[in-house]
């Protein structure tokens, strides 16, 4: 019987997960910046600040590639080790 033991190798898709967290944060942060002159009465930032908040969308959508080729290629392994050859 074989030992599985976890690689240290990333799996496809984790690098669009990661990217995909770093330009989501980046996107909260703006969003964040963008609302705290509503909250203390202060002039609001132009509207390139509001379009740089929209990063937490495609930070979203760019981690869900991710997961879902992850889960593609972990699906293409299942049934590799169950054909027969």
């Amino acid at each position: 019987m074989r030992s599985e033991t976890p690689s240290s190798s990333p799996a496809p898709g984790d690098g669009l997960v990661r990217v995909g967290a770093i330009v989501f944060i980046i996107g909260a942060v703006a969003t964040l910046v963008t609302m705290a002159p509503l909250f203390l009465g202060t002039e609001p930032f132009p509207s390139i600040a509001y379009a740089v908040c929209m990063l937490m969308g495609v930070g979203f959508a760019v981690s869900a590639a991710g997961v879902l080729r992850s889960i593609a290629a972990q699906r293409r392994q299942a049934k590799a080790a169950l054909s027969p050859r």
